[in-house]
């Protein structure tokens, strides 16, 4: 609710929206099962572009400071303390470093076929935006976008480098992205689905 709305508005407001509010939250429910989010726990899975990544856990009270490394299909963690804050905090971090790479990359090859450069790469964790690109070329990507499959992240990446010819999203824009992501609809419509469910 708005922080300024009385408290006595605040039982008619939902009523009002209930019908909306339950939509919403049977489409949630939908979604994440077909796509479920990840688990934290010792022999969970994780996902990371399209793979189920199974978490090894361990906990070691002497460490210092928390470990995670890829072992083909599996996640090693080594945290210090038991529980999930501090398995999410390492995992994050792993995800965040991990898709400096998986950006960069993916960045890199769209921009050259698209005959442009960009200014910069920040990694973020926004709550309400996948990516961004600024009017001078820097970019921005939720490391979130780890969690989806990878042509999501591909998709992404192609929309935010076609804003560095068309700023908006006009008709031009989407025409433009349709000819450097085909299906990106599909994409998209992927992102409104199952974006809630891409998190720790």
């Amino acid at each position: 609710m708005p922080r300024r709305l009385p408290i006595g508005e605040v039982e008619p407001f939902v009523e009002e929206k209930r019908a909306w509010i339950e939509r919403t939250l049977r489409r949630m429910r939908e979604a994440e099962e077909e796509f479920a989010p990840a688990r934290l726990a010792d022999t969970e899975q994780v996902p990371y572009l399209g793979e189920r990544l199974t978490l090894d856990v361990r906990v070691e009270l002497d460490r210092v400071r928390a470990h995670v490394a890829r072992r083909g299909g599996a996640l090693e963690v080594s945290v210090s303390a038991p529980g999930a804050q501090p398995l999410r905090e390492a995992l994050e971090r792993w995800y965040r470093r991990r898709a400096r790479v998986e950006v960069g990359s993916r960045l890199d090859a769209a921009v050259a076929r698209a005959g442009r450069s960009y200014s910069g790469l920040q990694i973020r964790g926004q709550r309400s935006r996948w990516a961004s690109c600024s009017s001078n070329g820097s970019m921005s990507f939720n490391w979130r976008l780890l969690l989806a499959p990878s042509d999501i992240l591909d998709y992404v990446v192609e929309h935010e480098v076609a804003h560095l010819d068309v700023h908006d999203h006009s008709e031009r824009f989407w025409a433009l992205l349709a000819a450097r992501s085909e299906g990106w609809e599909v994409h998209e419509a992927w992102l409104r689905r199952h974006g809630h469910s891409l998190r720790l």
